[in-house]
């Protein structure tokens, strides 16, 4: 005779056995941060002015070390110069023309983007 009070109970235990779960989420998160790091981008903020009038926001790869998630010439001579003078925000943005090889979008001119780059503040165009 087979006994059903121990059957029973050995089949409660296996059910309560919860199968392991797949974490995507960590997996997920983890992949994004390592293409974060071989991606490294950036975005550059070049404010409205006479020779660019719309002013543009450029997303960019390989941001070079020391150069901050956002910046812009102004963000750049002031963090450079502590100061922003026409003849280093024209400097500034000559450099920007580096950027052409590595862009991943341009994108409109981002006000918010620009004063993450300045520290708050604003300079005329």
């Amino acid at each position: 005779m087979i006994n059903t009070e121990q059957t029973a109970t050995e089949d409660n235990q296996t059910n309560t056995e919860k199968p392991q779960k797949k974490n995507y989420g960590l997996a997920t998160a983890i992949g994004l941060l390592v293409i974060w790091v071989i991606v490294r981008p950036g975005v550059f903020t070049i404010q409205p002015n006479d020779a660019l009038p719309e002013g543009i926001t450029i997303l960019y790869s390989t941001r070079t070390a020391g150069i901050p998630l956002f910046s812009s010439p102004e963000g750049l001579c002031l963090a450079l110069e502590g100061t922003v003078t026409a003849a280093c925000r024209a400097t500034a943005l000559n450099a920007a023309k580096d950027l052409d090889d590595r862009t991943l979008l341009k994108l409109p001119y981002s006000h918010w983007a620009y004063l993450q780059s300045t520290g708050g503040l604003e300079f005329d165009g």
